[in-house]
Parts: C-alpha cells; sequence; structure tokens
C-alpha cells in the first residue's frame, strides 16, 4: 500500500469516528491562512491587536474546559514507560487509543475537519519529520501554517519517506 494511500485511509477512518459534516484538506497557500483569519475574526474567536503596534498579530482564548488544557489528561503513549521521560504522564498504546476513540466518537459532527499534512523542518532535511493531523479547529489550522510547512510540500516529502505521523484533535468539552 503507498504512503498516501494509508494516509487516505486513516483520514477516512478519522472521519468513520469523528462523523464531521464536511471534510477539507488543508493546502498551506496564503490564501488559506488569510481565510481562516478572516473568518476568525468576523466570528470573534480572534480579536485583532492593535495593528500599528502589533502588525498580523491577534489575540486567541481556548476555551476553559478544552482539555488539551490540561496537563493531567495529557498522555505520552509508547510502548515502553521509560521512553515517555520521567515528568510526563504515561498510558500503553492500546489503552490510549480504546479511551480517545471512546472520546472521539462522533465529536466533529455538525463542525467541518480539517486534514492538515505537514513537514516539521525544511524539505530534504535528514531531521525533518512529515505528519498528518486532522482537527476541527480552524485555530490550529492557521497556527500550523506558522509553525509548519503545509500541504503539497509536507505530502511530496511524505511520499519520499519511511514514516508520517498522525494526530486527531477535537476540543470536547464535558
Amino acid at each position: 500500500m503507498s504512503k498516501t494511500s494509508v494516509v487516505e485511509k486513516w483520514v477516512e477512518d478519522a472521519a468513520a469516528l469523528t462523523k464531521p459534516s464536511k471534510v477539507i484538506w488543508a493546502d498551506g497557500s496564503k490564501q488559506e491562512y488569510d481565510r481562516l483569519v478572516e473568518d476568525m475574526l468576523r466570528d470573534n474567536t480572534l480579536l485583532e491587536l492593535n495593528q500599528k503596534t502589533y502588525p498580523g498579530c491577534y489575540l486567541h482564548r481556548s476555551h476553559p474546559q478544552d482539555v488539551a488544557r490540561t496537563e493531567q489528561l495529557t498522555f505520552i503513549c509508547t510502548r515502553e514507560k521509560n521512553d515517555a521521560g520521567p515528568t510526563n504522564n504515561w498510558m500503553e498504546p492500546a489503552e490510549a487509543k480504546a479511551k480517545a476513540g471512546a472520546y472521539l466518537q462522533g465529536s466533529m459532527s455538525s463542525r467541518r475537519m480539517w486534514v492538515i499534512p505537514y513537514l516539521m523542518g525544511p524539505a530534504g532535511s535528514k531531521g525533518s519529520r512529515t505528519g498528518v493531523m486532522v482537527t476541527d479547529s480552524p485555530y490550529v489550522v492557521a497556527s500550523m501554517h506558522i509553525m509548519t510547512r503545509v500541504g503539497q510540500v509536507s505530502t511530496a516529502w511524505a511520499i519520499s519517506r519511511q514514516t508520517v505521523v498522525s494526530s486527531c484533535t477535537s476540543p470536547r468539552r464535558s
């Protein structure tokens, strides 16, 4: 099975689990980023800072119940507990997958699911890593535009590499 078909299958499985109303693949373009920012300004997800003092800067506040902010609910899932490091919470991967599957079931219903192919590091570097993230948060998509290389450059690099890291985020609140 090719790298792209493995990723496409993973995205299909994530969509089947989370049940979004629409699936959108991030293309990494400036137009996409600008559209995300405009949409978040319009719905007050972002607040524009003084553009004379802080050009291109915005304020974003996460929801107080967003579990991504809760350290005791964040786990490193590796085969060996020691691989998680001494200061991290650890959980066996199978246990984590079962728990996360229950939390994520239907978590994106009536929301759009963004698929973000990304590259951490410069294309061509032995230290660079590719990943695919799915999220229902436009803020996460915009942030990934800033922190990584999103879109075609990451897809092309992923096809030529051995591994792709995948992750799924949804700010499901209790």
